[in-house]
């Protein structure tokens, strides 16, 4: 898709270690338009991040110190940026597997005059576990992640007790955990697993589902899911010290 060297890796991991855990995301290699390739060809160098699995980052050097949100999954990085650009004192490192989502996000934070995005190509957990200290994060923000309806796919799902462990060690005393879905018992298990970590506190009085931020715009796909009569859940938790 680009010439070698340039733009986001097709495997990021490629001649690292062959392990495997379960992955945040699968790859989704779909057409990318003129303008998505020219925002990856242009700004990939200087805003693209991959997650090799075997290098540290430096939040601190890669967005002039300013306190970091990590988020897994953008689909097409409208809302993204959005709240990048609500939030420009936040850093925002964006990871997904999506070429044309990376490339989108990318063009859109240009235009918008952006500094404070970074589009990491590559499996979130790989960068969760390997490549940022403990404590590195202010933020973790998992929107609409791939629910695994079927029974025998539920170990895929993202939202696990030995992720929110880890997620747990990375995220700083007083993070906010921020998780959507609108797949209603998708729903049900991220509030057993998370309300069920000792390392967070339920920011819902009543210990259940929180109403939707301000602050997370509503995307195109969870309108498409409201259309279809989805009930939209968020879940926002905080890091105990």
């Amino acid at each position: 898709m680009f010439p070698p060297g340039v733009g986001p890796a097709a495997d990021p991991t490629e001649g690292g270690p062959t392990e495997r855990a379960i992955r945040s995301f699968q790859p989704r290699r779909s057409r990318v338009t003129h303008a998505q390739r020219q925002a990856l060809l242009r700004l990939w160098p200087r805003w693209g991040v991959e997650i090799d699995g075997r290098t540290p980052l430096d939040l601190g050097e890669l967005f002039d110190g300013r306190p970091v949100v990590l988020e897994i999954g953008f689909g097409m990085g409208e809302a993204t940026a959005a709240m990048a650009a609500a939030d420009p004192a936040t850093g925002v490192l964006a990871a997904d597997v999506h070429t044309p989502g990376q490339g989108n996000l990318l063009r859109l934070a240009d235009q918008a005059g952006l500094d404070n995005v970074r589009v990491a190509n590559g499996d979130a957990i790989l960068l969760l576990r390997d490549m940022l200290p403990a404590g590195a994060l202010a933020g973790l923000r998992v929107f609409f992640p791939d629910p695994w309806p079927k029974t025998r796919h539920h170990k895929r799902r993202l939202i696990q007790p030995a992720f929110v462990e880890l997620a747990a060690e990375r995220l700083a005393p007083g993070a906010t955990f921020h998780c959507a879905t609108d797949w209603e018992p998708y729903a049900e298990w991220m509030l057993e697993v998370l309300n069920g970590h000792e390392g967070f506190a339920n920011t819902a009085p009543d210990g259940g589902f929180a109403p939707r931020p301000a602050h997370r715009p509503l995307t195109r796909f969870e309108r498409q899911g409201l259309a279809k009569g989805h009930r939209v859940r968020d879940l926002v938790f905080r890091r105990l010290p």
